[in-house]
């Protein structure tokens, strides 16, 4: 399954409004298990679509192979391959995974280093990883240890139009996908969804989402974003996305305390520490849910003011909801507001 370490899967439970179908088939609904959290499909059927079972099996396939080449629980995993070599080894891999950690690296550039899909050593060291340690807190001496063993150039990719390999080019360098690959086996399926002319449909994993066009009665697919609380469930906003890709990052629920102090799931790359500002959550619109999903988590690193500049300076559509003393304020880049009911 793929690592929930970097986000919290429970917190983004995105809840979809759907109305009842008037006609049978009118919409098929599918669910499942994948990358250790669920997935749930609503789409138009069509005449000539392929029965509901069939299907999700198509489905299922192809959210098996994603977790085959980028799951770090899977040993023999693509990923997990990578990460075992020695210094000046390659491996081959698919052109998925080449194409995840390329965007990985694009972002990291993008963000100022807020995502790092090196950081694998820390996340594990917090105990966040998927070698689970006891949740206390490392000593500086363990942090600048963990931190020596990230960077982008700990690895090369080496790609052709037929292949590609990863050389590994620092010792104890692990890439941990999780902030991205779950936004890609949203854009995976949507993809397959696509090939089978579905016109429109709404695809959830773990809270990630990509919507396309309207449901059969014409009514748009709506999504509500949840309030930052960990007491409940709570709607924050309410939106209609149209074609889109969304994702939620935040993290109130994903942590642990250790002598009265809080301590975020969520590691800033730069310093080797969990965030401390008070950004509760990060929502992000954007074609690719892939894409969405990296620069959400990106930005729960930032913080507030710098998110807000870089939206700005990349017409980045983002939703911030900040805890504050008297509640949350949130906040909209100018390219969210049109979305906003």
């Amino acid at each position: 399954m793929m690592t929930p370490s970097l986000k919290n899967l429970s917190l983004l439970a995105l809840i979809w409004l759907l109305s009842a179908c008037s006609q049978p088939n009118e919409v098929i609904a599918l669910s499942g298990n994948t990358m250790g959290t669920t997935y749930n499909i609503k789409l138009n059927a069509h005449e000539g679509l392929l029965e509901a079972k069939a299907l999700q099996a198509e489905i299922d396939l192809a959210l098996e192979q994603v977790n085959d080449q980028m799951s770090t629980y899977r040993k023999t995993s693509e990923l997990s391959q990578f990460n075992q070599l020695s210094v000046g080894e390659t491996v081959q891999v698919s052109s998925d995974t080449i194409k995840v950690i390329a965007e990985g690296k694009r972002l990291h550039e993008l963000t100022s280093g807020a995502l790092d899909i090196t950081l694998g050593p820390l996340v594990n060291l917090w105990g966040f990883g998927p070698d689970k340690k006891p949740l206390t807190v490392p000593t500086v001496e363990e942090i600048a240890a963990a931190k020596a063993k990230t960077g982008m150039d700990g690895f090369a990719i080496q790609a052709t139009e037929s292949q590609g390999a990863l050389l590994k080019q620092k010792d104890g360098i692990y890439v941990d996908l999780s902030a991205i690959a779950k936004g890609f086996g949203v854009d995976k399926i949507a993809s397959l969804l696509d090939q089978h002319q579905v016109s429109g449909y709404l695809v959830e994993i773990g809270g990630e989402l990509r919507v396309k066009g309207s449901k059969n009665d014409s009514s748009p697919w709506r999504i509500a974003i949840e309030q930052p609380t960990t007491d409940g469930r709570e709607i924050q906003q309410v939106i209609a996305p149209g074609t889109m890709g969304l994702a939620t990052s935040g993290d109130y629920r994903n942590y642990f305390e250790d002598e009265g102090q809080r301590f975020s799931h969520l590691i800033d790359p730069r310093t080797g520490m969990p965030i401390k500002h008070t950004l509760a959550s990060v929502t992000v619109l954007h074609p690719e849910c892939m894409t969405a999903d990296g620069l959400a988590t990106a930005m729960m690193v930032l913080g507030t003011q710098a998110s807000l500049a870089l939206a700005k300076e990349q017409n980045l559509a983002i939703m911030l909801i900040e805890k504050q003393q008297q509640g949350f304020q949130v906040f909209y880049s100018e390219a969210f507001k049109a979305y906003v009911n």
